[in-house]
């Protein structure tokens, strides 16, 4: 019978980008998170920081 080996899974680290939807642009991340949409990228991108902030390697 073949040894089962068990590793520990390290989580993925949240990866946000932000993507344009018409006149509208959204905070999104790897883990499945989707900010507000927004008329600004700046607020946009600051959704996405504030996201990975709360979430350090999660």
């Amino acid at each position: 019978m073949p040894e089962e080996t068990h590793e520990a899974s390290t989580p993925a680290p949240h990866r946000t980008t932000t993507a344009e939807q018409g006149r509208f642009c959204a905070a999104r991340c790897t883990c499945g998170w989707r900010g507000p949409a927004r008329r600004a990228r700046s607020l946009a991108r600051t959704d996405a920081e504030n996201h990975a902030a709360a979430h350090p390697g999660a």
